[in-house]
């Protein structure tokens, strides 16, 4: 490399630029400092996070799924996963980063859905009977134009965009002074104009401080709109990430004045978006926020549940349930949490964690050797293995967890498939010669997990 390249640090906000050849090239300089030794790239540890959103919905750092691949790869994760809602923007983007850096790499998008059984109970998203938060998991290829798939993932995009549009036309009418305009404040702010309600909440954030650049006028203006004393707005917009999510909280959510309650006809039904999963080769993956909703308040019910809409596997934001300060509250949630995994235990459900990061202050990844997580870390380790294996398995060989041959192999017997994608999983990345030969591979599963462990 040429003594005049950019320094590591210019390189990595490269790597979040806009322009994905930009990306692209910035990482291939980053990996050939570190083949010259010029930065340190750990061995895997026994960590990982599968559910880290990226700029193509909202991170809160604006990392680019390359800079996500990277940060993990120098992190030394041993699988990292990238989750967006409502598009597949950076799949492919995702999985080439982690190729390159021999980066254990799985994708994700999360989107919302209608649960008919459910519709008189609080699930996942609070406040909103019916409504859930739902995953295709281990995704790695696009639906085939003019598909019924096809058409399912562009109505996330719709529905997406025309709530927002909706919450900001609410908002605009009441903020007077403060007003948006979607496609030149809201879409300029996300790569692939899939913005989401942080978006907006940047978006007002950055308009309210050019309409009234004056601190003291800018202090009046939030401290009326948002019906806080004086003070303690001047105190809140000195802090603009906590000022964003009260903006969130007064404006946007239940009791604001840009909120709408939901119902049935908001999102698309669970069955639907679990089909789309199936179609383009992803897991059908259940959410679970906390087990304090009725909704969630019978781990074992809801898994059932869940199970006849066609999950095959379990999402879980750990921190949730344990890095809480009121004690009688961490007591409650740790008891949850501990009923839900074992009902996905029992069922044979693998289990993805992470920490999202579309909020500052949420850490890059859960904190593994916490007393409260250490009995489940086998089954998180477990759980991304799993992931990785089938999207390894998928991307390379047509041989995810839905395809014929596996199909064929293991049948209804979900436990003993998914304990071979875990071994697949578990071994070392597969050296590019591996990779090459895959695909050429007729074997069944057990003879194809030998021929992996040869190296």
């Amino acid at each position: 490399m040429s003594e005049t390249a950019p320094p590591v640090e210019i390189l990595e906000a490269h790597l979040s630029s806009f322009d994905p050849q930009e990306r692209k090239a910035a990482l291939l300089q980053l990996v050939e400092l570190a083949r010259q030794g010029q930065i340190g790239l750990p061995d895997p540890r026994p960590e990982v996070n599968l559910h880290i959103h990226t700029f193509f919905s909202f991170n809160c750092e604006g990392w680019s799924p390359t800079r996500v691949a990277w940060e993990a790869r120098k992190y030394g994760l041993e699988v990292a996963g990238k989750v967006d809602f409502d598009v597949l923007e950076g799949m492919e983007e995702f999985l080439e980063a982690g190729e390159i850096l021999r980066l254990k790499t799985v994708c994700g998008l999360e989107t919302r859905v209608f649960i008919r059984e459910l519709a008189d109970r609080v699930i996942n998203s609070p406040g909103e009977p019916g409504i859930a938060y739902f995953m295709a998991a281990g995704c790695t290829r696009r639906p085939e134009p003019g598909t019924q798939a096809a058409g399912t993932l562009a109505g996330f995009y719709r529905t997406a965009r025309a709530r927002n549009e909706e919450l900001m036309a609410r908002v605009n009418a009441y903020l007077g002074d403060v007003q948006l305009d979607y496609r030149r404040d809201v879409l300029s702010l996300t790569p692939a104009k899939n913005a989401t309600e942080r978006h907006l909440l940047a978006a007002y954030n950055r308009k309210a401080r050019e309409v009234f650049p004056d601190e003291g006028d800018l202090c009046r203006f939030w401290s009326d709109k948002l019906g806080i004393p004086y003070p303690d707005t001047c105190e809140l917009v000195r802090q603009p990430v906590r000022l964003q999510e009260t903006i969130r909280g007064k404006l946007m959510k239940k009791g604001g004045v840009g909120y709408v309650q939901p119902d049935a006809g908001s999102f698309p039904a669970v069955e639907t978006v679990s089909e789309f999963a199936r179609d383009i080769g992803a897991l059908p993956c259940l959410t679970w926020l906390d087990g304090t909703n009725r909704g969630e308040e019978n781990a074992d019910e809801l898994v059932e549940l869940m199970l006849a809409k066609g999950c095959v596997c379990a999402n879980i934001i750990p921190d949730r349930n344990w890095n809480i300060a009121d004690p009688d509250e961490k007591a409650l949630k740790l008891r949850k949490l501990d009923e839900f995994i074992r009902a996905c235990r029992g069922q044979g459900l693998p289990i993805a964690v992470g920490t999202e990061m579309n909020r500052s202050g949420l850490p890059f990844v859960d904190d593994f050797s916490a007393p409260e997580l250490r009995a489940y870390v086998q089954d998180f380790l477990e759980g991304a293995q799993f992931f990785w294996g089938h999207t390894l398995l998928a991307r390379h060989a047509d041989y995810g967890y839905f395809s014929p041959r596996v199909q064929e192999a293991f049948g209804a017997a979900r436990k003993r498939r998914n304990k071979f994608f875990q071994l697949v999983g578990a071994l070392p990345y597969p050296s590019p010669e591996k990779l090459a030969q895959l695909r050429e591979k007729d074997l069944d599963p057990e003879h194809l997990l030998v021929w992996l462990k040869e190296g």
